[in-house]
């Protein structure tokens, strides 16, 4: 029990340091909350809810899909509006910007978008969910689940301490990419008629690594700088190591679906000989769905 206190106040100690302007909203009294949430939902996704579908028919969930992503269009669409609003265009450098922490109406707006570009990522978990509900298991890989899970974690403590400033820049650019993958999301779920306009779908991973490269480059600056009084120094390290693994892993993603030609067309794949009319794959470890 003395370690468990001695654990407890340590953390009410640190816990001090947080910005008083958010506590107020939701999911941001303490880290319990979201925590749970984000455990839960991995519990939901690699065990629970495959044993609730393996018995069941997928679900249909095409209407409820489309409306859930053209809603995230407009919601990033909003959140990339705001951080410009709130900063970006209105003041920043865009090279050390410390995190404004003042009662000003620009400060609280920053604020309140950077609570705002949080919460979208718990409302993104369904994700997840609705492949789980439509038996699409496959598309459930370490990087989705690590992308929705550990990176909300992550950005829960950048919100509660330093709601803006640079580190923001990365949610900024994740909100515009959004923007573009959820419109895609929800051409996709909009059926057949729409398949004609979907061309783009390679590049949707290129947006991903140029995603990457823009964040990197901005936050690679604050190691050049002779001084930044930017106030939480671990938010840099931690976004510059985040930039370069997501790169190296969505790399990794492209080279395995493009380059190598699991995610090509059959058309495709046949006129290269990749594939025999049977649809099995000459060395017998794919099959074509």
């Amino acid at each position: 029990m003395e370690v468990l206190s001695g654990w407890w106040q340590r953390y009410e100690e640190f816990m001090k340091g947080a910005d008083p302007r958010i506590g107020h909203y939701p999911l941001m009294h303490s880290p319990f909350l979201p925590g749970a949430i984000l455990l839960g939902y991995v519990y939901f996704v690699l065990s629970l809810g495959p044993r609730l579908m393996a018995n069941r028919k997928p679900f249909d969930l095409k209407p409820l899909m489309v409306i859930y992503n053209f809603s995230l269009v407009g919601l990033s669409a909003y959140i990339v509006y705001e951080f410009l609003m709130s900063g970006w265009l209105t003041g920043y450098t865009w090279r050390c910007d410390p995190v404004d922490v003042s009662d000003s109406p620009m400060a609280l707006r920053m604020v309140q978008v950077a609570w705002l570009f949080l919460f979208s990522k718990f409302i993104e978990l369904l994700d997840t969910v609705f492949f789980v509900l439509r038996k699409k298991n496959g598309q459930i890989t370490f990087l989705h689940i690590f992308h929705h899970s550990v990176l909300p974690w992550s950005w829960w403590w950048g919100v509660k301490f330093g709601p803006g400033g640079m580190g923001s820049f990365h949610a900024m650019i994740n909100s515009l990419v959004h923007v573009i993958m959820y419109f895609y999301y929800g051409l996709s779920a909009a059926g057949p008629r729409f398949q004609k306009y979907l061309w783009w779908k390679k590049h949707m991973t290129a947006i991903q690594l140029i995603q990457f490269v823009l964040v990197s480059i901005h936050i690679t600056q604050y190691y050049f700088m002779s001084s930044c009084d930017y106030q939480y120094p671990i938010f840099i390290h931690l976004i510059w190591i985040y930039g370069t693994v997501f790169f190296v892993l969505f790399s990794n993603f492209w080279y395995q679906a493009y380059t190598k030609g699991r995610r090509l067309p059959k058309s495709s794949l046949a006129s290269n000989g990749a594939v025999h009319q049977n649809g099995k794959a000459k060395n017998g470890k794919a099959k074509e769905n």
